[in-house]
């Protein structure tokens, strides 16, 4: 046996999708990290082992632009580039480069920590070490480092360490949820393992092993959907062992679980109901995806109320948007139906507080060992959402070894740097600007080549929208107000088209929240006619308008050919997304009641013109600067939309053939770095693995040509001091060979992924 001892600046525990972003955001802000992970692959849940797609603030489409930047972000578009299809083994290839490419990363994997080392009393513990024995290689090693984080899931660091935690659902009357038990609990969410089919195009036997149960003897065919040819995750519920100790009792859920799958497929492919003659089983997990265990104890214990309120936590670090999704303690055995579900207005924000120990001191965790309640754990759960959780660990972690305090003191004494050093790594926060005094863009005024002055799309499509649902139109309103809105449609009959004007209440939702009018105007019959709205609205700022068209079975809204960022169609539907023994989703919450998913990239033809329109307005400075596409937009801070959003958008590239932004000073400035976040379209809802193909393997919107450029020195032309020409990032930071002196900085943009427009959230000029 081989003892060894492995000193970093930090240690993260666990190599899933928290452990993993944790690590790489500590070690891009020059930490040295341990990443151990007692597993052959990264990835935790959602990797080949176990593959249970990535699901996360988007919601699978029910939050808009809620998908994740910062690391998860990279990793998404990653894998949408290399991996479109959605193999299992592609994406552990994504995370694990992910993790290769960071050279102040030491990857420990098949390496299982059992032993802690910590002191201190009850309230006051500090962890010295962890060890753990490197299976295949006879190895012990001891990790020690100032800062530990546990992203083990189970949380055995945190346990072994004397951290306090909590297991199981507490009462209603200790944190007045609605959706908590009158008295506490050790039930947890159940354990779920998958599997793939595949039709080999011959038929094909199905032998049962011994052990596969018979489902006709269980309720499991009357309460559940069975299909042949489903893929592996349509069977998430085939969950089982809430009511046990999920970490305890493994082993037997396992059994059972594999009882269950061998024995569905008995029932598919051999009770006659399915034509499923040349299946045949091609991958079975072996590898139980667990959902909850411990939840440790934090500063602050996130609750049922904090995500329904989208509290806007002033230490935020995050956000999420997954439903607050809690399934029956019995799993694939309950009478009731598999998940139900308790949605915010929009997502919602998570505080630093929730990931650091109450009495670890130099412990932090993320990932489904956060601080919260079980009723809020339902929610936070989701991958992704713990993806930017574990940034945020990792971020902080960083911080406090490099200033020698705890993880308590940066959020108590350095909040401003730690949202700062986030929001300049593109993390997942929204509704912050960043506040960068080393920034000096923020000095410069910006100047654009063209501007899209309003929204607008006129150009019709091939396909039109009866309205025989009320269908919704959101669309960006600036400081120019909205003077009157525009709708291009076909009317067969003579009719009266009854219209509403909404706002949505907070920034960071886009739901009808606050009637600010409504028309009804009279429409002739007749093919391709614009309908004039007089709808009018002066908002104090940026803001959103959410505009109600009522179902009307005599009018066809005409589609754009081609979209608009900030433009958004719903449909508002009458019927639930999947079978109530499935799924029980509230029926009066907007966010279900208006969805996007059957309109993604599906705009209407319209015009929302400016307050004053008359002629001309819509060129030139004037117009640029009310626009809500205005390129003051590069400056502003925010890195997302919020309320609108924020973001620059050139006139049609076809009309002009390049765009461009300019940073103009009043006197000469020096720097060596220039970050350029494009827009990379967040509503667009990519995946890991297989709930659904995205066609394009790069985000439309982004630039994919681009220069920087000063002037030259005579005064002559433009020097190029960095040039893509086949970008498909999002954020790009260009560090200089040598110091730049320039009062003019020009970002080129040339050619786009597939877009119409150049369009740029951020740009940071910097020493």
């Amino acid at each position: 046996m081989r003892e060894e001892v492995v000193r970093s600046d930090i240690t993260v525990v666990g190599g899933g999708l928290a452990g993993v972003c944790a690590a790489v955001a500590a070690a891009r802000l020059g930490q040295t990290v341990a990443l151990i992970n007692n597993r052959p692959v990264l990835g935790g849940n959602s990797s080949s082992e176990v593959r249970v797609w990535v699901c996360g603030a988007t919601a699978h489409g029910t939050n808009r632009y809620a998908r994740e930047t910062g690391i998860m972000g990279e990793l998404f578009t990653e894998n949408q580039y290399r991996n479109p299809e959605g193999n299992p083994y592609f994406w552990d290839l994504t995370i694990l480069e992910t993790v290769r490419a960071e050279p102040n990363i030491s990857l420990f994997l098949n390496t299982d920590v059992h032993e802690v080392e910590a002191d201190g009393d009850a309230d006051n513990r500090v962890i010295r070490s962890v060890t753990g024995w490197m299976m295949g290689s006879e190895r012990r090693i001891r990790f020690e480092s100032s800062m530990f984080l546990d992203c083990s899931g189970d949380g055995l660091v945190g346990f072994l360490a004397g951290a306090k935690y909590r297991i199981g659902r507490e009462a209603f009357s200790e944190y007045g949820e609605d959706w908590a038990p009158e008295v506490s609990d050790s039930i947890t969410l159940g354990s779920t393992l998958l599997f793939y089919t595949k039709d080999t195009g011959k038929p094909v036997k199905y032998v049962p092993p011994t052990f596969a149960k018979d489902i006709t003897q269980t309720n499991i065919p009357l309460r559940r959907v069975i299909r042949s040819g489903d893929n592996g995750c349509a069977y998430w519920w085939i969950e089982w062992g809430g009511e046990l100790d999920i970490v305890d009792q493994n082993e037997r859920i396992r059994d059972e679980l594999w009882s269950v799958i061998y024995g569905i497929w008995d029932y598919i492919k051999n009770s006659g109901q399915f034509d499923a003659d040349n299946m045949t089983l091609e991958w079975i997990g072996s590898v139980p995806g667990k959902r909850e265990y411990r939840r440790f104890v934090g500063d602050y214990v996130m609750k049922q109320q904090d995500i329904i309120a989208q509290e806007p936590f002033h230490d935020r670090i995050g956000f999420g948007g997954w439903s607050i999704d809690l399934h029956p303690p019995q799993g694939v055995y309950s009478e009731e139906s598999g998940s139900k579900h308790l949605h915010a207005d929009g997502v919602y924000h998570i505080p630093y507080r929730s990931l650091y120990s109450a009495n670890v001191s130099n412990l932090l965790f993320a990932g489904r060992n956060v601080s919260a309640s079980h009723v809020a754990f339902g929610t936070l759960r989701v991958m992704a959402t713990c993806a930017i959780m574990g940034e945020a660990a990792g971020t902080g972690a960083a911080l406090a070894s490099f200033m020698g305090i705890t993880p308590r003191e940066v959020g108590e004494r350095h909040l401003a740097d730690l949202q700062r050093t986030m929001l300049r790594q593109d993390a997942s926060i929204i509704g912050l600007a960043l506040d960068d005094p080393e920034d000096l863009a923020r000095s410069a005024e910006v100047r654009a080549s063209s501007t899209l002055a309003y929204p607008v799309l006129e150009k019709p499509g091939a396909e039109a929208h009866p309205l025989t649902h009320d269908t919704g139109l959101l669309f960006p309103v600036g400081s120019c107000g909205l003077g009157k809105l525009e709708l291009l449609a076909d009317v067969k009959a003579d009719t009266v088209l009854r219209v509403e004007l909404w706002d949505t209440g907070k920034p960071e939702n886009y739901v009808p929240a606050g009637l600010v009018g409504e028309v009804s105007v009279e429409a002739a019959a007749g093919e391709g006619q614009w309908l004039a709205l007089p709808l009018s609205w002066k908002p104090e700022h940026l803001q959103n308008a959410f505009v109600v068209i009522r179902a009307n079975d005599a009018v066809s809204l005409r589609h754009a050919d081609g979209t608009l960022t900030g433009v958004l169609t719903f449909l508002k539907g009458d019927k639930p997304r999947v079978s109530s023994a499935m799924e029980d989703h509230q029926p009066d919450q907007p966010v279900v009641q208006w969805s996007m998913r059957q309109l993604v990239r599906k705009a209407f033809c319209f015009r929302a013109l400016p307050m004053g329109t008359a002629e001309g307005v819509g060129a030139g400075e004037a117009a640029a600067a009310v626009s809500p596409y205005a390129p003051a937009s590069v400056t502003d801070g925010y890195l997302r939309p919020y309320g609108g959003p924020h973001s620059w958008v050139s006139a049609p590239l076809a009309e002009e053939g390049e765009a461009w932004l300019e940073l103009v000073w009043p006197e000469p400035v020096r720097f060596n770095e220039i970050q350029v976040i494009f827009n990379d379209d967040v509503n667009e809802d990519l995946i890991n693995l297989h709930h659904h193909f995205t066609p394009f393997p790069v985000i439309p919107e982004l630039a994919r040509a681009y220069r920087l450029e000063v002037p030259a020195p005579e005064g002559d032309g433009w020097v190029v001091l960095a040039e893509e020409a086949g970008n498909r990032k999002r954020n790009r930071v260009h560090r200089l060979a040598a110091e730049a002196k320039t009062s003019r900085l020009r970002l080129t943009v040339a050619g786009t992924n597939g877009g119409e427009y150049a369009e740029v959230v951020h740009i940071g000029v910097r020493v």
